[in-house]
């Protein structure tokens, strides 16, 4: 049950940091907000690193087998871009449904094919199923939203 309550809750924080990073880029600029978002990141992660022990050494981090897993910094910078222009272009809740469901697409494919080191998961009709219905629902979404 704590895990679907911290995902429902990443999700609302997702919509609204989304929403934020937006609206700091449209009174500065899209790298200026990047670079604010990414920092702010890396002064409260240190912090919480600080206060949780210093769990593992930053040395552990050579020691990481699959280096390509250390590009998650790089990614989420790509995501804070990638999200800052689908909400200026497309508003919020067009911009989450997208962003949830290639989410979703891209994760079911990564445990399909049992990527990145992931457990290989069966394939069954019954996800491919939901996952029609999700993409039937953003295209309601979108057709109702042009009745106005």
């Amino acid at each position: 049950m704590s895990g679907i309550i911290i995902a429902i809750l990443s999700g609302v924080m997702m919509s609204v940091q989304g929403v934020f990073n937006t609206g700091v880029t449209k009174q500065t600029s899209i790298w200026t907000a990047a670079t604010f978002v990414q920092l702010t990141a890396l002064i409260v992660s240190i912090g919480a690193w600080f206060v949780a022990g210093g769990q593992a050494p930053f040395s552990s981090l050579f020691r990481i087998e699959g280096k390509y897993m250390l590009l998650g910094g790089v990614i989420g910078i790509a995501i804070t871009w990638t999200v800052i222009q689908s909400v200026a272009k497309l508003g919020p809740a067009k911009s989450a449904m997208l962003i949830v469901t290639s989410q979703l697409l891209a994760a079911y494919l990564i445990e399909l094919f049992g990527l990145f080191g992931m457990e290989k998961a069966e394939f069954r009709i019954r996800k491919l199923v939901a996952m029609v219905l999700v993409i039937g629902g953003i295209l309601l979404f979108q057709w109702s939203g042009q009745e106005s």
